[in-house]
């Protein structure tokens, strides 16, 4: 009998990865980089124009100014990123970051800084787990379920609050306090939550299973992955984040403000968004939710140098037009790659 010969297991050169990738058509290259780097190209030749046209742009006051100002608001963008990714959607986040600042605030008033930290961030991972289950168990839309959320937890604070008759002060002396001072301590907590959200993302299993389910999630049943778990973990991680947003920057102001954190969900899914992640799931990055967030901020401060007098309402029409322009170019690009 002659020996069994085994197919060889070697990749024959020219065949592998990298290979592969150099032989894709020109027109998908450059429509996979545009997505995945297009927001950093538009951060950079925007920051150049405004620092060529400014000369209090590039100055480190207005530098700390969005960088310190708006550093826990992006926790929202994080967490939103692996729902994104996912498939789904998350409607809550910015009423549970009103939420996790009163309760921040009201720890720290009554119990000290401990209870001020615990307290958002237990009632954030609960208030995400039940969404999650809702909907990985239970079968309902995430949209459905968030905007519930939303309501929820709108409600709660108003009832916390004593229909915002009450505030809740942080002692101005508190450990807790200090965690939202300055520019650099916000800004050293946000980048380590982002350098442990991109390991997640992209060193881990876990990671994994979220990009699969987002692209198929049929196919991510078939193959076993727990996407029931995945999903309400996602959720969770979610909630979680923005409760503890909320409670830093309630350190930050001094006190539990009922009325902030209208329509932060929809500039946190802008973000996510331009940043290249795609609204219908499957694919993102966390580098690229960097900035699409520092984009939009800087484009925010730039509205308020030159365009002051139009308030908040101009800020609102360029996130929503920036929002319709990303998905209208994810869209072609889509195509650009299936026709390739």
């Amino acid at each position: 009998m002659s020996p069994t010969v085994l197919p060889s297991t070697t990749t024959p050169a020219g065949t592998g990865p990298a290979a592969q990738g150099a032989r894709l058509p020109l027109r998908e290259r450059l429509a996979g980089q545009i997505q995945h780097r297009g927001a950093l190209a538009v951060l950079v030749l925007v920051a150049a124009i405004a620092s060529a046209t400014s000369a209090t742009f590039p100055t480190w006051s207005n530098i700390s100014s969005i960088l310190g100002n708006n550093a826990f608001v992006w926790l929202l963008a994080l967490g939103m990123t692996f729902v994104i990714i996912t498939g789904g959607i998350d409607l809550s986040v910015g009423s549970m970051y009103a939420l996790g600042g009163v309760l921040g605030a009201y720890g720290a008033q009554t119990g000290g800084t401990w209870l001020a930290i615990l307290l958002p961030l237990a009632v954030g991972a609960a208030w995400g787990t039940v969404q999650g289950l809702l909907i990985a168990r239970a079968g309902m839309a995430p949209f459905i379920v968030t905007l519930a959320g939303l309501l929820g937890a709108r409600g709660l604070l108003q009832a916390v609050t004593r229909e915002g008759a009450t505030t809740y002060l942080v002692p101005a002396g508190s450990w807790f306090r200090n965690l939202g001072a300055g520019v650099w301590t916000p800004v050293v907590l946000v980048a380590v939550l982002f350098a442990l959200g991109g390991l997640l993302l992209t060193r881990t299993r876990f990671g994994a299973a979220l990009t699969a389910l987002g692209g198929n999630e049929n196919a991510a049943v078939l193959m076993g992955l727990p996407v029931a778990r995945a999903k309400v973990l996602v959720y969770l991680l979610s909630g979680t984040l923005a409760a503890a947003a909320g409670a830093l920057g309630s350190a930050r102001l001094g006190s539990g403000v009922t009325t902030i954190g209208v329509g932060y969900e929809l500039t946190a899914i802008s973000a996510v968004v331009i940043g290249g992640t795609l609204l219908t799931g499957g694919s993102g990055s966390i580098g690229g939710t960097v900035s699409g967030v520092l984009l939009l901020a800087v484009i925010h401060n730039l509205i308020d140098h030159y365009f002051s007098q139009y308030g908040s309402a101009f800020t609102d029409t360029v996130n929503g037009a920036f929002l319709a322009l990303v998905v209208l170019l994810q869209t072609l690009l889509s195509r650009t790659q299936q026709l390739s």
